[in-house]
Order: C-alpha cells, then structure tokens, then sequence
C-alpha cells in the first residue's frame, strides 16, 4: 500500500456535486480515502474566469501505481466531463480537476507525471488543505 495526497478542484456546473462524484470513484477505482480536507472556494489561478473554484484534498491508500493512478484519475476526469487538460501553462474552466500532488516519498519526473507535484507549494488552493490534512509534510 502506498499514501498519496490528490487535489480536486472544479468550477463549473455543480460544483459540490462534482466533487462528490469524484471522490466516489476514487474510493471505488483508486484506493482507501484516509482524510479529506475542507472544501475551499479560491479565484482561478493562472487564466481569467469568472467562476470560483471550490477545492479540496484528500489521502488516498492505494495498491496502484503513480503512473496507473494518474491514469485512472484521468479517466475519472473524463468520464465527469473533463474535454481537455491545461497544457503549457493554459488553463480554463474545468468541471473536475484532480492532480496526484505526493505519492508515498516517491520523487520522479517524466514527460506525463512530476511528483512532487512540481507548483503546489505556489498554490494556495492546494496548500492550505492539505495543510489541514497533513501538516507533517509541510517544510517551513
């Protein structure tokens, strides 16, 4: 088993449902949910929209791999509704969004997959639940 933290973010649409849904099928697809964070409402980050976002995170056990568990949230993302990922630091509206931010002590970097996730430290959105849920990890 290995523990991972995951962010779930969504602006568009249902946005509490949205969130409920995708933490059903990481508990179904992905692993054991261990923790989740409080729900945040933040301004977009990186590109004008006016939709908030509301954003968690959680921590997930898991028997899968990083880079099957980016593929599984993946799918997850687009069975949800997700058409596109932001790409080349192009984002957009989303309905979900879910990004692996730490995966046991793991550090690699491929062209599909960088844990740790290389911006959350630049991201209040992700810090400060996973602050809540996991102070530990946090380095001063």
């Amino acid at each position: 088993m290995a523990t991972m933290y995951l962010s779930l973010g969504t602006n568009l649409g249902d946005r509490r449902r949205n969130l409920s849904c995708a933490l059903e099928l990481i508990a179904d697809e992905v692993g054991t949910i261990l923790s989740v964070s409080d729900i945040i409402e933040t301004e977009p980050w990186g590109f004008e929209s006016s939709n908030k976002f509301l954003n968690m995170v959680v921590k997930v056990d898991t028997d899968l791999k990083p880079m099957d568990a980016l593929h599984v949230t993946q799918d997850i993302e687009r069975r949800l509704g997700r058409t596109e990922k932001s790409v080349n630091g192009k984002y957009h509206d989303r309905l979900i969004d879910i990004d692996l931010l730490i995966y046991d002590n793991i550090s690699m970097s491929t062209p599909e997959l960088t844990l740790p996730h290389p911006r959350m430290n630049e991201r209040r959105f992700v810090m400060e639940p996973l602050t809540q849920i996991a102070p530990e990890l946090i380095k001063d």
